[in-house]
């Protein structure tokens, strides 16, 4: 019973991790390692478990965003797949962003993962990552430029890359495109939509890609249910995540991302102390 306490203890993290700019691979790194929970990575269950995580964590962001997806989608129709109303061409502007990750995240993702996916580089990586998010602040405009309305093919493209530096444990999805979005020069509540509308497809799209193997795994009794329970664990914590945050940047203007650098510099640091 303990294991299964634990995986539920993992999804609650991801569910929370995968959204907030702290870099949820890096926190799923280091956490269990310095807490010692017994969970083996190599176990066959393991990545069933993960893929019901990820599908979980873009179910709650469709969920949380489902009017805007249907505008978006209304719109592509009624455009008849052209770009030439506001909704459709921010459909299109999304899908050419996702490009790269998903170009990227096909080739890379498991060198990338083996390279670099110790309990230092992530520590390392994290505190990276905080200061990526304090400098993100200071690119921040006074009057920004730029509404997901008349943002530009190239700066979509631009933040569509920054999405792969998720593909390296200790720096987050969210972070990365946020300070992307802020430096091509949209405010704090229209980088972060963009940014979670843009996660949406590629987490889901990570997580289908490898749903033929939840359904080969063979498991103990017992297991694939925490495995579901976990997902909803997940998907809770996501929804929970992504609201706090939209309402989070909608009421700051200045120095939206300092707590959040901080934190992961902190932490980062604080698990070389410990573990390193």
């Amino acid at each position: 019973m303990i294991h299964h306490i634990y995986l539920l203890l993992l999804a609650m993290l991801q569910g929370v991790t995968e959204l907030f700019p702290i870099s949820s691979l890096g926190h799923i790194i280091l956490v269990p390692a310095l807490l010692h929970w017994p969970i083996n990575r190599d176990a066959e269950w393991f990545l069933p478990f993960v893929v019901v995580l990820h599908l979980a964590t873009a179910a709650a962001l469709l969920l949380f965003f489902w009017k805007d997806w249907a505008a978006l989608i209304g719109g592509f129709v009624q455009a008849r797949g052209k770009p030439s109303n506001p909704q459709s061409r921010l459909l299109w502007i999304l899908f050419i962003a996702s490009i790269p990750a998903g170009i990227l995240g096909l080739l890379l993702a498991h060198k990338i993962k083996n390279l670099f996916g110790g309990f230092t580089f992530a520590a390392v990586a994290l505190m990276i990552n905080g200061v990526m998010l304090i400098w993100g602040d200071r690119l921040r405009s006074r009057h920004p430029s730029h509404s997901l309305d008349n943002l530009s093919w190239v700066r979509a493209i631009i933040i569509g890359f920054a999405q792969s530096m998720a593909l390296i444990p200790g720096f987050s999805r969210s972070g990365a495109t946020l300070v992307a979005g802020i430096g091509v020069g949209l405010d704090y509540e229209n980088s972060a939509r963009f940014s979670f509308l843009l996660a949406t497809p590629i987490i889901a799209a990570a997580g289908a890609l490898e749903v033929p193997k939840l359904f080969h795994a063979h498991m103990q009794s017992g297991l694939l249910g925490t495995i579901f329970l976990a997902g909803a664990l997940a998907g809770l914590c996501a929804w929970g995540s992504v609201w706090f945050l939209m309402h989070y940047f909608h009421k700051h203007e200045v120095t939206a991302l300092r707590p959040f650098g901080i934190y992961c510099i902190g932490f980062g640091a604080l698990a070389l102390l410990i573990g390193g």
